[in-house]
């Protein structure tokens, strides 16, 4: 069995130019550059035939990828590709006591701490749980061949570890500008990468 899964993060939502942090308790509307990325994405890739589009449950996934819903495609959300939960820092200014604030927690997944998180948040294990029953619902779909994924930066990363088996502390080597895209190949039981941090339809 092969298939191709195209992950794309969201576009950009007004927090995201602001550099506030939304996580999966924000639910928050694209801007106008997030849905002027969504419409470059749609016109780059409107010819592949996507046999499913699975989104998050949060509405800046749906509204990235609505021109394909719009096509007729089935689509399924799944709170298990939610973003993670930033707890007590969600939708907070981004002042310099809350961008120490990320550093510290940023530093411990990088130690290898990944029961770590803030107040009322998840850590990377918490994402793990809940990701891997979509991952493995994914994967017992034979009949769907190429299917269309999208979600959140900290948890597409996350994502990526988990599928090429790689630790939770080099989740950093995963770019995640908005409506980027991963697309990777799962063949005899492995994932692989076939096109990485591509951004190519924001060129124009």
């Amino acid at each position: 069995m092969t298939k191709e899964i195209y992950i794309i993060r969201h576009g950009e939502t007004e927090l995201n130019r602001l550099g506030i942090v939304q996580g999966r308790g924000v639910d928050s509307d694209l801007n106008d550059t997030g849905r002027a990325q969504a419409e470059a994405f749609y016109n780059r890739y409107k010819d592949i035939q996507f046999d499913k589009i699975y989104t998050s449950a949060l509405k800046r996934t749906h509204q990235t990828v609505q021109q394909f819903i719009d096509l007729g495609l089935p689509w399924e959300q799944h709170e298990g590709i939610d973003e993670l939960a930033w707890g007590l820092w969600e939708g907070q200014p981004n002042t310099p006591e809350a961008r120490h604030a990320f550093l510290e927690i940023v530093e411990k997944w990088q130690g290898g701490n990944y029961e770590a998180k803030f107040e009322g948040g998840e850590s990377p294990n918490d994402v793990m749980l809940r990701m891997h029953e979509t991952i493995e619902l994914i994967k017992s779909r034979t009949e769907e061949k190429r299917i269309l994924v999208c979600m959140h930066g900290r948890a597409m990363r996350l994502l990526l570890c988990m599928l090429l088996k790689k630790p939770f502390s080099e989740m950093g080597d995963f770019p995640h500008q908005n409506t980027t895209l991963y697309k990777m190949e799962y063949a005899d039981g492995h994932f692989s990468v076939i096109d990485f941090n591509n951004t190519d339809h924001l060129k124009d």
